[in-house]
């Protein structure tokens, strides 16, 4: 396409959405959301942006290759899912730990399976949708 407006606007709502994405990424474990949920909004940032400038644009917006984030995403899930095994719990036995921040906030094992989700989400969605737009005429 080729509209001033579209481009504009493109930048300006995919920035609001990677946002987004990031935060039902980290709320996805106590609330509504998570990996899938936030990577599913990611991907559609980088699907508008693809649609207002040029088909790869989405793609190298990612600067990283969506097929790159595809295994990156299944260790990171993989590793969190044996992190129990590790600490001499179950396999997938959540873990936890306390940072001080101004303020404790509680991270664990449970965010760090929704990022992997989540970057596999986007890996798939991008190299999915982004070879079907095809090129432009």
């Amino acid at each position: 396409m080729n509209s001033s407006i579209l481009r504009t606007m493109a930048r300006l709502l995919a920035s609001l959405l990677l946002m987004a994405s990031l935060y039902l990424l980290w709320r996805g474990h106590n609330a509504p959301g998570g990996g899938f949920a936030g990577g599913i909004m990611a991907a559609a940032a980088f699907v508008l942006m693809s649609v207002a400038f040029e088909p790869m644009a989405g793609w190298r917006a990612t600067r990283v290759s969506p097929l790159v984030l595809i295994p990156l995403g299944l260790a990171i899930a993989l590793a969190s899912a044996f992190a129990g095994v590790a600490a001499g719990d179950g396999f997938m036995a959540g873990q936890w730990v306390t940072v001080d921040v101004g303020g404790e906030v509680k991270l664990g094992t449970p965010l760090l399976f929704d990022a992997g989700v989540y970057l596999v989400v986007i890996g798939v969605a991008l190299a999915v949708i982004i070879p079907l737009m095809g090129e432009e005429e």
